[in-house]
């Protein structure tokens, strides 16, 4: 889904829950090749990846009552950065799936994003190409949409729209 701070807009900082919006819904593709990998230091597990459910909730018509659509299953864990203190900022990560590895590497982004050192470098290298990936996917989505589009007052049109066809009786 295409969120209002998907796309960059005006130039200002990302916000944290923009960032882990983003960093929610990035391939690991994109992630493998934007994070610096560490020199094989584990990092300091608050929570290792771990897979469960999760409740969707739906709104009719996007603004009735709540309702349970279903469960989705997700990915979450937090840590720390290898060798950093305990007053560092936590890495928290939610991902759709059950890839860990996926999960890992956004809760890694989301901890070096808090360091302003590293965050116009992520900026770049990281948030830019998530949101450009998210607008072409949703690009895709709106074209194989509209191929469903139907006109009903070109239908109408092109099927005579005359009320007096067939009442010769």
């Amino acid at each position: 889904m295409f969120q209002s701070f998907d796309s960059a807009g005006v130039q200002r900082p990302t916000t944290r829950p923009e960032w882990m919006a983003l960093l929610a819904r990035a391939p690991q593709k994109l992630l493998d090749g934007a994070l610096p990998m560490d020199s094989g230091a584990a990092p300091q597990w608050l929570r290792k990846p771990e897979t469960g459910l999760m409740m969707v909730q739906g709104r009719a018509g996007g603004t009735g009552e709540r309702f349970n659509l279903g469960e989705i299953t997700v990915t979450r864990c937090a840590l720390r950065l290898p060798g950093a203190d305990a007053q560092a900022p936590v890495g928290v990560a939610y991902v759709l799936g059950r890839n860990h590895r996926q999960a890992q590497l956004a809760a890694v982004a989301d901890a070096l994003l808090q360091y302003p050192a590293h965050h116009q470098g992520l900026e770049d290298k990281l948030l830019t190409p998530v949101r450009e990936h998210l607008q072409q996917l949703q690009a895709v989505r709106h074209e194989r949409a509209q191929t469903t589009k139907v006109d009903f007052l070109t239908v109408a049109r092109e099927a005579g729209g005359g009320d007096d066809e067939g009442e010769d009786a």
